[in-house]
């Protein structure tokens, strides 16, 4: 008899799927994710199938050999308590042996990753709204298209803010269609970057990066102007207080909230210039 239970590889079209249960979660992902996911670790994406009907999934998505982002993790609400979902995660789990995993938590399971060894180590609130037009950047610094920036700056100042190297993801997740990608640069370098996608609702931000609010407010504001018809939504950290004040500076309102969790060590990086994560399922 066949099993009716199945976990197999996700194929590419199948992430079109994946981002349909995530809309319909509040998630709001982006219009044009699906293929930067994919091409990023197309290893590291299940579904469970019942009886051939796509019912569960998880990503694990790997970056390096000592990182890793856990998401998607998706069960359909009519097929919730069988432990169908506990099944497909714990298949995709060994892959990340010995590895640091962070992971974007609802609070509905926040639970659930603690008992399987993960713990808080800050909020996330997703603000929305429509922030100011026009505010200029600081004196002595330039908004730019960020894809005019040498990529292998723009990857070394990626690697301040995110706890391993994703050449990969960061070339695909800048270029791809419905995007604004700017950087501030100065007679320093780089102190910004903003990356601005289409989504269902609002278009949300980030990653975004900033050497100080002022030039974060810039940010936001050039790259909300490009989408006029919409809110702009960001993922702010609460380890940075800096960006939690802005974003009500700016007039933006919490809407949804999630948690950073970790099973491993907790990476290293830029918090007071982190204002906005990249995304909810890869980190």
């Amino acid at each position: 008899m066949p099993n009716p239970f199945e976990i197999t590889a996700a194929r590419a079209e199948d992430i079109v799927t994946l981002g349909a249960w995530a809309h319909e979660e509040s998630w709001n992902p982006g219009l044009h994710d699906g293929a930067v996911f994919f091409a990023t670790d197309p290893g590291g994406f299940l579904f469970g199938r019942l009886d051939g009907e796509p019912v569960t999934s998880v990503s694990v998505v790997r970056y390096g050999d000592a990182y890793g982002f856990l998401g998607f993790y998706l069960t359909r609400p009519h097929r919730r308590g069988g432990g169908w979902g506990r099944g497909t995660w714990r298949s995709d789990t060994p892959p990340l042996a010995g590895r640091t995993v962070g992971l974007d938590a609802v609070p509905a399971q926040q639970d659930n990753y603690r008992r399987s060894g993960f713990r808080t180590c800050w909020s996330n609130a997703r603000y929305e709204g429509t922030p100011p037009p026009d505010i200029a950047p600081p004196p002595g610094t330039t908004l730019i298209d960020a894809r005019s920036v040498p990529f292998d700056l723009l990857a070394a100042y990626d690697r301040r803010y995110f706890p391993a190297a994703r050449d990969t993801f960061l070339a695909a997740w800048i270029t791809a269609p419905g995007r604004t990608a700017l950087a501030a640069v100065g007679d320093g370098g780089l102190q910004g970057l903003a990356v601005l996608r289409a989504c269902r609702a609002a278009s949300r931000i980030g990653p975004l990066y900033a050497d100080s609010p002022a030039v974060a407010a810039a940010l936001v504001s050039a790259v909300a102007a490009t989408a006029p018809d919409t809110p702009v939504a960001v993922d702010v950290p609460d380890i940075n207080p800096a960006a939690v004040r802005l974003a009500g500076e700016l007039g933006l309102t919490p809407s949804f909230d999630t948690a950073r969790m970790y099973s491993g060590p907790e990476p290293v990086i830029d918090r007071p210039g982190l204002y906005g994560i990249t995304s909810l399922e890869l980190g």
